[in-house]
């Protein structure tokens, strides 16, 4: 399994882990399949709904 990281877009890292939906549907990152995840990094995302891109990250390992 390829490694997600923050700089890739919400779309990719779904298509590596699908797991990882309900981490980003709890910290309030409901758009999933809006036309943002697919151009929005996960720390852009993070940035965006005041969360730290670190703690995403970790919160997302947690379910690999």
């Amino acid at each position: 399994m390829a490694e997600i990281t923050k700089d890739m877009t919400i779309g990719q890292a779904l298509q590596i882990s699908p797991a990882i939906a309900p981490v980003l549907l709890e910290i309030g990152m409901h758009c999933l399949g809006c036309p943002s995840a697919q151009g929005e990094t996960l720390e852009e995302a993070a940035m965006v709904h005041g969360l730290d891109a670190d703690e995403l990250m970790a919160k997302i390992r947690e379910v690999l």
